[in-house]
């Protein structure tokens, strides 16, 4: 098994030079898609500092502005023209964009992270690309190529650079926008669409923090249904689970599960990330039937899973089964891998155990990936790096122990 990342490298040695020396220069502030992929010395240049000037110790899951954005667009029937870097900041709508009258919109969700060395690592953009790929089919709308979302993200993690947290302090969280700004009055396609990365440095996504979370299942309202776009990252999807969400939280639970809308007995997902459940040596997740998100995290922690030799199910999982496993924990780009301490279902409430096992296995392998993953490096490119990882060997490296032994699918 192996797993591709998107690396955003140092500044080479003979561009850094190049850089410093405009720190004179108030300089524009706006780099072309081209600029931040090979600077050269008659284009502009941003601000270069190692760190903003805010409390890293600190951040929460909250907006703090940066300094750039990435913004392309689209024509109907045409592909999405360069993209270009320009200061955060509003931006400016059409009335009758279909975005806001028809909700025609999709995002996606990825981090940036710094390692100790002072690179600065994407987590698989490239899968998020595909992803917002199939919701833009879902949702008749234009899309750009894969090449096109990874340089997009890896533009503004590189212009953004100096918001990116100290190792260990949190993370840059990318969010990027595909949305139909054209105007249209009947309901049909927008006639134009602008794809849109900005950026904002985060910690943990719930107050809690690292403890572990106390969940609710709500079985009146539900997040998705057959035929619809439960399965694509749709914005559609997101205000309706904010009434289930906010009475949850006034009862003091973390978030909330849904289930099924068809038998009520089936688990969905939470408002913001997938679930996961740990049976003696099985691990068990609701399978991906048109409602439910396929996570990048999720896909992540199955291969590493299986690679690992565990066996993992990917099927329909009911709330009872849920209510009677030893471990449940919860992934997506937000919350990374979250503990469950607890679930409460129709005034019963479950204990989870929490604090060793399969999860604190899991959270070491992706963190050891995602940040150590530089010591298996077999391609290098001007500003980025192509990674295979082997999970075996960052299992050792991390946790000091050997995987299972099993035939390596190792192609």
């Amino acid at each position: 098994m192996f797993i591709c990342f998107v690396i955003v490298n140092e500044t080479p040695h003979a561009l850094r030079g190049l850089i410093l020396s405009s720190l004179s220069k108030v300089g524009a502030r706006c780099l072309t898609a081209q600029a931040a992929t090979a600077l050269r010395e008659s284009e502009p240049m941003f601000r270069y500092e190692e760190y903003a000037d805010i409390d890293w110790n600190n951040l929460g899951f909250g907006l703090t502005q940066t300094d750039y954005m990435y913004t392309a667009k689209c024509k109907e029937n045409e592909s999405f023209q360069q993209g270009q870097l320009r200061d955060y900041g509003n931006v400016e709508l059409s009335p009758a964009a279909g975005v806001l009258n028809y909700g025609q919109g999709l995002f996606e969700g990825t981090k940036a992270y710094r390692g100790e060395n002072g690179r600065v690592f994407l987590f698989r953009p490239d899968q998020n690309a595909i992803r917002m790929q199939m919701g833009a089919e879902r949702m008749c709308m234009r899309s750009p190529s894969v090449q096109q979302f990874v340089d997009a993200v890896k533009q503004t993690a590189f212009a953004n650079k100096r918001w990116i947290p100290p190792p260990g302090k949190g993370s840059l969280y990318i969010r990027p926008l595909l949305i139909g700004t054209g105007p249209i009055l009947g309901l049909s396609p927008s006639p134009e669409y602008t794809f849109l990365v900005y950026a904002s440095p985060v910690g943990n996504y719930f107050k809690e923090g690292t403890a572990p979370l106390n969940l609710y299942v709500n079985d009146e309202f539900h997040r998705a249904t057959r035929g619809g776009a439960g399965g694509v990252k749709s914005i559609t999807n997101y205000a309706p689970v904010l009434q289930a969400i906010s009475k949850a939280k006034e009862q003091g639970f973390s978030d909330v599960v849904y289930l099924d809308s068809v038998h009520k007995k089936y688990v969905e997902e939470a408002s913001s990330c997938n679930m996961f459940l740990v049976k003696g040596n099985v691990i068990s997740t609701p399978a991906t039937v048109g409602t439910i998100l396929e996570g990048i995290t999720r896909k992540s922690i199955i291969d590493i899973a299986r690679d690992s030799g565990y066996k993992v199910e990917e099927r329909l999982v009911t709330v009872d089964e849920l209510m009677e496993a030893d471990e449940v924990f919860t992934t997506g780009t937000a919350v990374s891998i979250a503990a469950v301490g607890s679930i409460t279902y129709n005034g019963q409430r479950k204990e989870y155990k929490t604090g060793d096992g399969l999860l604190v296995d899991l959270t070491l392998l992706l963190l050891g990936i995602i940040l150590k993953v530089v010591e298996f490096v077999t391609v290098f490119r001007e500003f980025d790096l192509i990674t295979t990882v082997r999970h075996r060997e960052v299992l050792l490296m991390i946790t000091g122990r050997k995987r299972r032994d099993r035939t390596p699918p190792y192609v």
